[in-house]
């Protein structure tokens, strides 16, 4: 995604834009047949279909959807959520982080929780846009891509739109190579737009 996405914003050519959308058509197809394991595919059967084995491969889904659920309009209230503090819900510190949080705190948290998230984002797209070199641009954006698609798949596996496949939240999940990476992601933004602050006042006072 995060490829795609800067492919997407260097503005490439459309019969190349086709044919990379070709290839990764044709991925999709090799890969299911002859790529995934055994228990890969059954991540993706799951997601399509988790009631159908609802106390082993679908458990984790279901109790997620449970807990975020749960926490209705205001949530159940910090340490009080049933599902995340009496075990029903696996990794609940790591893959499932916002599960305990949309219980505990409900929409209204999770809004908060969201808003937060698109302010990073779109200060980022900031930085990108008002980079004063193509390299700063691209390099702002992937970093930008990096950190967003990464929250996307998570919130989007845990509210069972994509299958569970232990992709962290950033800046919340348990991980240390995860906290490492956004933060260095993030320091790559932050130094773009020092250089840019700095060429700014470099032309105003001359």
């Amino acid at each position: 995604m995060v490829f795609i996405s800067m492919t997407l914003f260097v503005r490439l050519r459309w019969l190349t834009l086709s044919t990379l959308a070709g290839l990764a058509i044709s991925c999709v197809f090799i890969g299911w047949k002859f790529l995934l394991k055994p228990y890969q595919r059954k991540r993706i059967e799951t997601f399509l279909n988790p009631e159908a084995d609802p106390a082993n491969h679908g458990y984790q889904i279901l109790q997620s959807k449970i807990a975020v659920g749960s926490g209705k309009l205001f949530g159940k209230g910090f340490m009080e959520g049933t599902q995340g503090h009496l075990h029903f819900l696996p990794e609940r510190h790591t893959d499932f982080a916002f599960a305990v949080w949309g219980e505990e705190w409900g929409f209204a948290g999770s809004l908060f929780f969201l808003a937060c998230y698109f302010f990073m984002m779109g200060w980022g797209a900031y930085v990108a846009m008002t980079a004063r070199d193509r390299l700063g641009a691209i390099m702002a954006f992937g970093c930008v891509a990096l950190i967003f698609w990464q929250a996307v798949i998570n919130l989007l596996m845990i509210l069972g739109f994509l299958p569970v496949v232990g992709v962290p939240l950033p800046l919340f999940s348990y991980g240390g190579s995860s906290m490492l990476t956004n933060m260095a992601a993030i320091g790559i933004l932050m130094n773009i737009r020092m250089q840019s602050n700095a060429i700014n006042y470099n032309r105003g006072v001359r």
